[in-house]
């Protein structure tokens, strides 16, 4: 079932009355915020892992010897 028809099974008229559909479900509790730690939205650290397995892969590639996490001299 899609948000649209959610909203749309609860309040049929609700483009009467909300601006938008993200307005309506949030009222009428289709949807609902979740509550994170600030440090989580980051991307660099969401995709923390993803970046340090394509520096792997990079080294691992192009036969550098070293450790990847290692600054340059």
């Amino acid at each position: 079932m899609s948000l649209r028809d959610a909203v749309e099974a609860i309040l049929p008229e609700w483009d009467r009355w909300y601006p938008s559909l993200f307005d309506a479900a949030a009222d009428l509790g289709v949807i609902r915020a979740r509550v994170c730690p600030p440090g989580s939205l980051l991307l660099s650290r969401r995709h923390a892992a993803i970046r340090d397995e394509a520096v792997r892969a990079f080294y691992e590639r192009w036969s550098i010897a070293g450790d990847p996490e290692a600054p340059a001299p």
